[in-house]
């Protein structure tokens, strides 16, 4: 591989042998999990930020999510598990694979039709590997569990729209948003705490259908919410401390006021 990458490798293996960082030397899969978790989502929320023409963040973390990487296929390779030139290998060939209309005679001439020939080709492989995995009894099986809701409920409606499960058109779904808003409306008046939560996950539910059915990401749509967020507060914030004042001495219609002047700005 090359030079920087080997390095890296080499890197980590010193780190783990005897003699190297006790910290390093103490982790597992298991204790290792959360930090790589937490470096996808950081690199994910970088990718904002390189929208933006700001790309230094994103290296930095791709950096970090790539050493979680390395750090697991050398406890790997300690276990006689696999090695990293096994996760390599190992993915250069699922793509090759993957991709018959590049690497071989297939045509496919839109997103679309490799998408849906990426998973006629998942289905065969794993027919022909027979692998070893835990029964399904539904397709949506293989949408784990610990995905983050909004990831997981876009990801849910897609695996059950491929079987015809899905609304016809947007006008549908806004129909339902209206029919989940007036349910909701109705136990905030009736009071009923269980099911206002409830119904505030249905109000989310069809929020995520509707982003799909748009081709709208609904994670990376709320991440860019919240980044606008942040930057607007943060000039009530700078506005206020600069008229020395703190958040008890305004008011609501003075930062609603700032709140509208940083959407101008």
């Amino acid at each position: 591989m090359s030079k920087n990458f080997d390095e890296l490798v080499a890197v980590m293996a010193r780190l783990r042998a005897p003699g190297g960082c006790p910290w390093d030397r103490e982790q597992t899969y298991e204790s290792l999990a959360p930090y790589l978790l937490e470096e996808a989502f950081e690199s994910f929320d970088a990718i904002q930020e390189a929208a933006t023409g700001k790309p230094e963040n994103l290296r930095e973390e791709l950096g970090d999510l790539l050493l979680q990487i390395i750090f697991h296929a050398q406890i790997a390779e300690e276990l006689g598990d696999f090695t990293i030139e096994d996760v390599c290998a190992a993915i250069t060939k699922k793509m090759i694979l993957r991709h018959p209309h590049v690497f071989g005679g297939k045509k496919l001439d839109t997103a679309t039709e490799v998408l849906s020939n990426w998973d006629e080709l998942k289905r065969a492989e794993r027919e022909i590997t027979k692998r070893d995995e835990k029964p399904k009894d539904s397709i949506l099986d293989d949408v784990p569990l610990a995905f983050p809701a909004l990831i997981e409920a876009n990801k849910l409606t897609k695996k059950a729209a491929k079987v015809g499960f899905d609304w016809e058109n947007t006008e549908q779904i806004f129909d339902k948003l209206d029919e989940e808003a007036n349910e909701l409306r109705a136990e905030i008046l009736a009071s009923e705490n269980r099911k206002i939560e409830e119904e505030i996950g249905d109000l989310l539910f069809v929020i995520v259908n509707l982003a799909r059915k748009l081709d709208v990401e609904p994670e990376t749509a709320l991440k860019k919410t919240n980044r606008k967020f942040r930057q607007r507060f943060k000039f009530i914030e700078a506005k206020l401390k600069e008229g020395g004042k703190s958040f008890e001495e305004s008011n609501l219609e003075e930062m609603d006021a700032l709140w509208n002047e940083a959407k101008k700005a």
